[in-house]
C-alpha cells in the first residue's frame, strides 16, 4: 500500500499535450527547491494542482444538494423550524463539499439526510449531527415532524 504525503511544493512550468495511454498520465515539468533531496528526475508522483481560487462561496456537504425539475436546490431550516426549498447555484464541487455562489448565506442550516420525507414547509427540529461532515461546515440535524420517525441531518455553510 502506498502512503501519500506531501513531498514538496513547487511551480508548474509546462504540461505535455498528450496522455500516456499505458499509465493514463500527463507529463508535467515543474520547479522545486528539493532541499532535502526527496525528489529525483522523471519520478512518478501524484500531484494536487491548484488551478483557480473561488472566493465568497457558501460551502455545504454534497449530500444537501437535490436536483429536480426546478433545477438544483437544498432544504434549508427556516427561522420557524420549517424546511424551506432554496434554489442554489453550484460554482464548484470538491470531494464531498459543494461551493454555492447563490441561494444560501453563510450560517444557513441545510438538510443532508432524509430529504425524501420533506416538503416545503415541513416542520423540523434542527440539532447537532453525529459525526463530522469534514467540510468545515456547521453540522446540525433536522427531524421532520410528520408522525413518522425519520433521519435528517443538516450542515451549515460558514464560508
Amino acid at each position: 500500500m502506498t502512503t501519500r504525503q506531501k513531498s514538496a511544493t513547487g511551480k508548474l512550468q509546462t504540461i505535455d499535450n498528450q496522455i500516456d495511454v499505458t499509465t493514463g498520465t500527463y507529463k508535467l515539468k515543474s520547479i522545486f527547491s528539493n532541499e532535502d533531496d526527496t525528489l529525483f528526475p522523471n519520478q512518478f508522483v501524484n500531484v494536487h494542482l491548484l488551478v483557480d481560487i473561488k472566493r465568497d462561496l457558501t460551502v455545504v456537504p454534497a449530500a444537501a444538494i437535490q436536483r429536480g425539475p426546478q433545477g438544483t436546490y437544498v432544504y434549508a431550516a427556516g427561522n420557524d423550524n420549517t424546511a424551506k426549498i432554496r434554489t442554489v447555484t453550484i460554482a464548484q464541487t470538491t470531494g464531498n463539499s459543494v461551493g454555492l455562489s447563490a441561494g444560501l448565506n453563510p450560517g444557513d442550516v441545510v438538510v443532508i439526510d432524509g430529504q425524501d420525507k420533506l416538503q416545503d414547509g415541513t416542520k423540523i427540529n434542527p440539532s447537532a449531527a453525529s459525526g463530522g461532515s469534514g467540510s468545515g461546515s456547521t453540522p446540525g440535524q433536522g427531524t421532520p415532524q410528520t408522525g413518522k420517525p425519520s433521519k435528517g441531518r443538516a450542515g451549515g455553510s460558514p464560508r
